[in-house]
């Protein structure tokens, strides 16, 4: 099978900002998911760089337009590796070859008579390039920069685009997933059900020079969008070239909303017109917004991705971007946002658990994959099998829609699961017993494949941490390779594999804590009131020493908390770092080292004295004491037992 998928060309009159990156992100992971599926992909972006605006940003910097399309151009091209895109192609439309196909094509469509010449007066507007009809304007103004248009009058070329208006219905209604998601469709149709006008896709040239001239008149230059959206074609070599017989029947456009109409009316009709069957696919996803705001130059809330890569990492920005938006509607972006998604999702969960089952193996099975042990296998084990296997199948499904939100909530399902089987296996309880040797390598062989399953289905999303994974999994050149098809089900992960323990995947981001300002134990109402003395119980003074009121127990706030991650401290013998949730993320240093190892406390829930003031002990602050019992027999041997809930409760719980 083959797959062609396209970003829009971005327009060159701006720096790329997170939206820009947010769609190649989209068809970077889709044309590896397709790669993994065994299709033979080609991925194409680019920039466009004609117009009126392109005239005025280069003016404003009092440059010649070519000297600025260029520098933009290469902005857009050298951000895209720090994000691990891949473009197969890299497109522009100042290319020699993309104006000698939009030439062609322009004098095709006009000698079979679908381009005339006329009058046109209308509502023009500066930031669309475009004529915009009345029901386009929302209290007079262009809904999207919130000007009012000009008037303008003027002799232009026209495309008969309304003769194409009845076909393009039918083929939207006959083709459901024609235009995705299907509120977008809906909009389409909704648009449609007017009288379609003709497109203006012409400039003279006493307004505008910087533009490719129209080659049936030279007083003329191409409309920007007529030039641009031909990019598709122009780069798998239409109209002779191999790659356009091989991949044009297989496009599929990713966009954002804001550009809707140029692709799913101008571009299908004027493929139309010049007698090329339409695209396969358009993909539609709505606005990212910072901070709840819509992202504007104007009042400064424009996110670069370079920012963001530099700060928190490729593979941070990248899960983030594809878990937090569902594709189509509008999300926010924040940085409390995607420090959460760091530190819960990719820290606390795939980067405990990829380092816990690594450490589990390294110790235990001396770092080697063992075999199964085929009589140990449970009930337990198989219905953790079936989840792998409906994971992968559910991912598949998923990315194939375009929802990469639901693909990876499917993974991180799993990865819960795993985490869970570790805490109720207890490895480390296991190999203190020689008769469960054979259901250690059992439980071992589990963690060893799902995480090898895990790298698989990652690799799109996450390239560099899934690389990491292979490697530390001894399967780099395995998985480089590998298919869904192939390698995407239980079992594949052979014994006998050496593994290597490799840094953290996803250390934690330490986030900085304002100081506390409560000071503990304030006496309340003193102000001038006498505080009436309570009716004591008849017992002498020595009888009450050592003993606290109710008020005084009700001040101290125990609450139930899960630890997500542990580890050693450092020149520290007998203490542990843990980060609980309770239910906010908390740091405690717990004096348990001795009794308990890291990886067999993760999941496990107790009981913490939650309004403990603050302590820094061998420099980490401690927000918490964790309870514990401990006895010591006759021989001076310490045993201490974590107090725990005997039931399942939410963390975060009051304990009274």
């Amino acid at each position: 099978m083959t797959t062609y998928i396209t970003t829009p060309i971005y327009y060159v009159n701006a720096m790329p900002h997170i939206g820009h990156a947010y769609t190649t992100i989209i068809a970077d992971t889709y044309s590896r998911f397709r790669r993994l599926c065994g299709d033979e992909v080609r991925f194409q972006t680019g920039t466009d760089e004609h117009g009126e605006k392109i005239v005025q940003a280069a003016e404003g910097e009092g440059v010649t337009p070519r000297e600025y399309v260029d520098r933009i151009s290469d902005s857009f091209r050298q951000t895209w590796p720090s994000l691990d895109i891949a473009p197969d192609y890299f497109i522009r439309t100042t290319d020699a070859d993309h104006i000698k196909v939009v030439q062609d094509i322009l004098q095709k469509v006009y000698d079979q008579g679908d381009i005339y010449f006329s009058e046109y007066s209308g509502h023009y507007c500066k930031g669309c390039e475009r004529f915009l009809t009345e029901k386009e304007l929302v209290d007079g103004k262009c809904p999207d920069h919130q000007t009012v248009p000009e008037e303008v009058s003027e002799q232009n070329y026209f495309f008969r685009m309304s003769k194409y208006q009845d076909w393009l219905i039918d083929h939207i209604k006959s083709n459901p997933e024609y235009i995705t998601p299907e509120r977008y469709r809906n909009e389409v149709l909704s648009f449609l059900s007017e009288p379609l006008e003709d497109l203006c896709i012409s400039r003279p040239c006493s307004r505008l020079t910087w533009g490719i001239p129209l080659p049936f008149d030279e007083n003329f230059v191409t409309y920007v969008w007529f030039d641009a959206l031909i990019n598709y074609l122009t780069g798998i070599g239409y109209p002779e070239g191999p790659d356009f017989e091989k991949y044009w029947s297989v496009a599929e456009h990713v966009i954002a909303k804001d550009i809707l109409k140029p692709h799913a009316i101008y571009w299908p009709t004027m493929l139309q017109s010049m007698g090329v069957a339409p695209y396969k696919r358009l993909h539609v996803h709505g606005y990212w917004n910072v901070d709840e705001t819509k992202m504007s130059k104007s009042i400064g809330n424009v996110v670069r991705p370079g920012e963001l890569v530099e700060k928190y990492g490729v593979d941070t920005v990248r899960y983030f971007l594809l878990r937090e938006m569902s594709f189509g509607r509008d999300s926010s972006f924040s940085t409390e946002a995607l420090e959460s998604r760091r530190n819960s999702d990719l820290a606390n969960d795939v980067g405990n658990l990829f380092s816990r089952a690594l450490t589990m193996l390294a110790k235990y099975a001396d770092s080697i994959v063992p075999e199964i042990d085929k009589a140990t296998v449970t009930d337990e084990d198989r219905v953790l099998v079936d989840a792998l296997e409906n994971m992968v199948a559910d991912y598949t499904t998923a990315m194939n829609a375009f929802e990469f939100h639901k693909a990876l909530q499917s993974i991180w399902e799993v990865i819960g699961m795993l985490n869970r089987f570790i805490v109720t296996n207890a490895p480390w309880e296991l190999a203190k017993n020689p008769d469960q040797a054979g259901r250690l390598n059992t439980v071992l062989y589990f963690l060893a494949d799902s995480l090898r399953l895990l790298a698989l289905v990652l690799r799109p999303v996450m390239p560099t941490a899934a690389d990491k994974m292979a490697a530390a999994l001894g399967q780099e050149e395995e998985l480089a390779k590998a298919t869904l098809e192939e390698e995407g089900c239980w079992g594949r992960m052979p014994a006998g594999t050496m593994l290597h323990q490799g840094d953290a995947l996803f250390p934690r981001l330490e986030k900085k804590k304002k100081q506390q300002t409560q000071a503990q134990g304030k006496e309340q109402g003193k102000k001038g009131k006498a505080k009436k003395k309570e009716a004591a119980p008849d017992t002498t003074e020595g009888d009450m020493e050592g003993l606290i009121t109710f008020e005084q127990f009700g001040k101290v706030e125990l609450r139930v908390a899960e630890i997500v991650t542990a580890e050693k401290i450092k020149k520290a013998n007998k203490l542990l770092k843990l980060t609980v949730k309770a239910p906010e993320e908390r740091t405690l240093v717990a004096g348990i080292a001795k009794h308990y190892s890291p990886e067999e406390l993760i999941g496990r829930k107790v009981i913490i004295v939650a309004n403990l003031k603050p302590a820094k002990l061998m420099g980490i602050t401690s927000q918490g004491m964790v309870l514990a019992a401990k006895e010591v027999d006759a021989d001076g041997n310490e045993r201490l037992v974590l107090s725990t809930v005997a039931g399942d409760i939410a963390v975060g719980s009051r304990v009274s």
